[in-house]
């Protein structure tokens, strides 16, 4: 009876087996499981959150799950800063922290931990957990919060320090060390916590050397004039309780404390780099080489040749902010010679950030030497030679004389262009003959070609560009034609023959964009239309209040305004010992939907929406944080499963709602 009881008991255990297989196996779909929304939660610590009089330097933190602690050493920030580095244990379901630094007496204490803190399964963050405790009788409880962009394009800035100074004066931020600190969110949301009532300054800063100071040119920094003055009051949220994911069962009014101010908006920058120094050179090409400097500088080096003659031996070529030299060599016995030694004489910035004359010795060796170079031709030499004599042999053309080099421009013309179109061509090295009586446009009106106006110009930024200029007329025709040597560059090489037709298209194939600003008379600002990969397509200036874009091929854009207040056509960024703040920039916030032969006028106050609601959310990219991912993943599933699956209740409710 026994042995048949525990065959029984066998047989049952191998079905209830194979019964939970084919279960495990239908949730295991191919449309995958249902991912866990639920952060960890808190279940207590020791010392207490919120004690007073504490003198211990371990903290114990329990969760009701175990736990991971992500890169703590830069996304936990302790106020006040520690000297020495805390250190952090996770240990299952507990987080151990050990504060290195001595204890200060009748301090409030704060460990931020921003979202470090994730379960250990589906990676949910805590999100802005802070843990507090204080050394004296009592606890400074007051809050500021706010949000850190970038200056230039207003995209949240994560994980940037901000902190505040009781110490008012401007020379806090470079002398001291912050007092209270936090860092920002994916939003580039920041909350500082255990503040006392007080006035205080409030910075951010991309701490590179770690000291809680501006410090370094290099480090990103944001500041506002205004003294902040922690206050709260008591106040009301309304708290939506769901039904199902289309009823809502009751909307609660919740009491809560208020701190306030909640909006602090920091613009960070990092300031134009004004020390100057010499950074690299290179000789990638036999007949140029290039000097790179950290900053421009009105004098260029003084070159002094040690095996060559440098006495106009170069024709050089500046960067637009004269940071980058290039120079050609002229003869072509230097091109030949693959070591050129020289002598550079340059404005450097010395250790107390003045500038002071140096010397350096530089030694350019051509990346390919000149017997490669030789054998190389040689080759190609051969190569024709051989082709020549096949072509004789059969009957077909051939040449005696091997071409001589051409000057391989690349031209930049389209067939089809807009009314504003500016077409270019590009050279490999500098000119010496640029001969516009060869180069003609012509202009098809009716059925006549005619002689049309243009202009031909250097690109002041570009170098070796030339523009072609001219009053484009809607749905003509044009011919562009240049003749043979209508260019010669410095080493003699002869420009081809070139043909393009060109068309014109019609007003309308596009739309026009008129957008009228408000509160902006009498200032110059840059108009800026932009992809929604947050690129510039066309740009327009005005000191009207006024922007005007015309020729815009249908499509979706969005709006970026620059203040331009030095009138340079650029944005410009700020520097800290002057107290000037970064050039303003604005996004429309909408998206702006172009079509052909569509006039579109938009009236719009740039200040009317906070600068931290103002880009448009398809321009971010910030990417969403591990919460939202998941959401998104459990909300697709749903909708594959047919089941009504609503983002603001959590992943259980859900569940339960399907249920149903």
């Amino acid at each position: 009876m026994s042995n048949r009881l525990f065959f029984c008991h066998r047989f049952l255990f191998f079905i209830g087996m194979a019964i939970l297989v084919v279960g495990c196996a239908k949730m295991g779909a191919p449309d995958g499981g249902w991912y866990d929304e639920t952060p960890p939660v808190v279940l207590g610590s020791v010392p207490t959150d919120k004690s007073p009089n504490v003198n211990e330097k371990k903290i114990a933190i329990y969760f009701d799950e175990f736990i991971k602690l992500d890169n703590p050493t830069e996304k936990v920030v302790v106020s006040p800063p520690q000297i020495n580095a805390p250190e952090f244990k996770v240990q299952g379901k507990r987080i151990v922290v050990e504060l290195k630094d001595s204890l200060k007496a009748n301090t409030t204490y704060t460990v931020d931990f921003s979202d470090a803190i994730t379960d250990n399964n589906e990676g949910n963050p805590l999100g802005n957990y802070t843990y507090s405790f204080s050394t004296g009788n009592q606890i400074d409880t007051m809050e500021v919060s706010g949000y850190v962009l970038e200056a230039e394009n207003l995209e949240p800035i994560k994980g940037m320090l901000v902190g505040l100074y009781a110490n008012q004066a401007d020379s806090a931020f470079v002398k001291q060390s912050m007092l209270r600190v936090s860092r920002t969110d994916s939003r580039g949301r920041f909350v500082i916590k255990g503040i006392a009532k007080g006035d205080y300054r409030i910075y951010a800063l991309q701490d590179a050397d770690g000291n809680y100071s501006f410090s370094q040119q290099s480090e990103k920094i944001a500041f506002t004039p205004q003294i902040i003055t922690p206050t709260f009051k008591s106040d009301i949220r309304q708290d939506t309780i769901w039904q199902d994911s289309l009823r809502i069962s009751d909307i609660k009014q919740v009491g809560y404390t208020h701190f306030l101010p909640d909006n602090i908006t920091l613009c960070a920058f990092t300031e134009k780099q004004t020390g100057r120094y010499f950074l690299k050179y290179e000789r990638k090409e036999p007949n140029n080489f290039k000097l790179f400097f950290s900053y421009g500088h009105p004098d260029l080096p003084r070159l002094r040749g040690l095996n060559f003659n440098a006495k106009d031996a170069f024709i050089t070529e500046t960067s637009q902010n004269l940071d980058t030299l290039t120079y050609w060599l002229r003869d072509s016995i230097l091109i030949k010679q693959d070591t050129l030694r020289m002598e550079m004489t340059y404005e450097n910035t010395d250790t107390l950030g003045n500038l002071k004359q140096q010397v350096d010795t530089l030694e350019l060796v051509a990346q390919t030497s000149y017997e490669k170079r030789m054998k190389a031709q040689h080759e190609e030499l051969k190569k024709w030679q051989k082709e020549q004599t096949k072509n004789k042999e059969h009957g077909r053309p051939f040449a005696t004389t091997y071409p001589a080099e051409a000057l391989e421009a690349t031209y930049h013309v389209r067939s089809e262009m807009s009314p504003n179109e500016v077409p270019y061509i590009d050279f490999p090295a500098p000119l010496s003959v640029s001969d516009t009586a060869k180069i003609h446009l012509y202009e098809k009106i009716d059925t006549l070609w005619y002689r049309a106006q243009y202009r031909l110009g250097k690109d002041p930024v570009v170098a070796r560009r030339y523009k072609f200029i001219s009053d484009w007329t809607p749905e003509h025709e044009y011919s562009l034609e240049i003749d043979s040597a209508a260019f010669v560059d410095i080493y003699g090489r002869v420009s081809k023959k070139y043909k393009q037709g060109i068309k014109i298209r019609p007003l309308s194939d596009y739309g026009t964009l008129t957008i009228h600003l408000q509160g902006m008379e009498g200032k110059n600002i840059i108009y800026q239309l932009l992809n929604e990969s947050d690129q510039v397509k066309e740009k327009v200036f005005s000191k009207t209040g006024v922007g005007a874009f015309q020729y815009i091929e249908p499509g979706t854009y969005y709006l970026r305004v620059i203040v331009d207040d030095n009138d340079n056509g650029q944005w410009d960024t700020g520097l800290y010992a002057t107290q000037q703040q970064p050039e303003a920039v604005y996004y429309y916030p909408k998206a702006i939907e172009c079509k052909a032969k569509w006039d579109i006028k938009e009236t719009w106050d740039p200040t009317s929406l906070p600068l931290y609601q103002q880009k448009n959310e398809k321009l971010l990219k910030q990417k969403a944080d591990t919460k939202q991912k998941q959401q998104s993943r459990n909300q697709e599933r749903a909708k594959r499963l047919g089941i009504n699956y609503n983002p603001k209740m959590g992943l259980q409710e859900n569940l339960e709602k399907s249920k149903k």
